[in-house]
């Protein structure tokens, strides 16, 4: 691991944000950052943002502050709504770049330097890296087989539209970054960060995507179902619905009820044809499922509520 280096002018100070909710596997989370290897010219701060009603993860933080070669922030902002503990993040950030990762991964070791050298690159107001899924020997063989949890970004057209929050970096200089804040209305069900990367994108914002800037997050028993996967990509789609009605006129909005429809009953019926290959049936289930969502986001449904149980659901 690089030492921290002395603050100079030509000082990049990036602040990594942890975000978390009762969740034992952060110390393992900031662990893992004591590993990560930087450029002389970087300078590292970590911020822990305590989404719990008390502050229940001051302890864990402060073991692990005297482990930690960089300066530790701990901010108690309640209660469970992750945007709220994302915006403390944002509101706490000083450096050039703040990064997030989630509290139940691990970084690799050029986690940061990958992530940076892709923003140097590119110019980009934001880097997203890839999150490789690690199953226990329980889960499902075809989820295993499909890799059903790993989180890589979406193109369209060659663009990135869209983003996540669990590896990213963001350039807080730039002026479709500064003074953006997650919606606190999603912060319940989740899609927060789709809506802050898409409305940063709608704005003329750039994402760029940093293939070798790896984090790793194990999957516990309780998300190894397809359960839990419907229900997570029914909420993304709910998400894409809404954002979708918002930026098209009204009057096209049966078109894309019917779309949407369509495709969810298409997905469905290829499922069933190939009901003896589990890996090809339950990824086209799931896309029905996110298409469902997809439709009665467009109609305007209540959003379901995930966050909070979810993240109790996965110690």
């Amino acid at each position: 691991m690089t030492r921290q280096p002395s603050q100079t002018a030509e000082t990049i100070r990036i602040d990594i944000g942890v975000c978390t909710f009762r969740r034992p596997a952060l110390e393992r989370t900031l662990l893992s950052l004591a590993t990560i290897e930087l450029p002389e010219e970087v300078s590292l701060r970590v911020i822990v943002a305590d989404n719990d009603v008390e502050p229940s993860a001051e302890p864990l933080v402060d073991r692990a502050r005297r482990l930690l070669p960089y300066e530790v922030s701990y901010v108690h902002c309640p209660a469970g709504n992750i945007s709220i503990a994302r915006n403390a993040c944002l509101d706490e950030a000083t450096g050039d770049f703040l990064a997030f990762i989630d509290d139940d991964e691990t970084a690799s070791e050029y986690w940061i330097s990958s992530l940076l050298a892709t923003a140097r690159a590119t110019g980009a107001d934001a880097v997203l890296g890839p999150v490789k899924a690690h199953y226990g020997e329980r889960a499902p063989g075809w989820m295993r087989r499909g890799d059903f949890h790993s989180t890589r970004p979406v193109w369209v057209r060659d663009d990135i539209r869209t983003g996540y929050t669990c590896n990213v970096l963001l350039r807080l200089g730039s002026p479709v970054i500064a003074g953006r804040r997650f919606s606190l209305a999603l912060g319940k069900s989740g899609g927060e960060d789709t809506e802050y990367f898409t409305r940063m994108n709608r704005a003329g914002g750039k994402i760029a995507f940093s293939p070798e800037a790896l984090v790793l997050e194990p999957v516990p028993a309780q998300r190894a179902r397809f359960g839990w996967l419907a229900a997570r990509r029914y909420r993304m789609g709910q998400t894409h619905g809404r954002l979708l009605g918002e930026s098209t006129p009204a009057t096209t909005r049966p078109l894309q009820i019917a779309l949407a429809s369509a495709k969810s009953a298409y997905c469905v019926t290829t499922g069933l044809l190939l009901a003896p290959l589990a890996v090809p049936r339950n990824r086209y289930l799931l896309r029905a499922v996110m298409h469902a969502g997809v439709v009665t986001g467009l109609t305007g449904a209540r959003i379901i509520h995930q966050y909070g149980k979810l993240e109790a659901d996965a110690p």
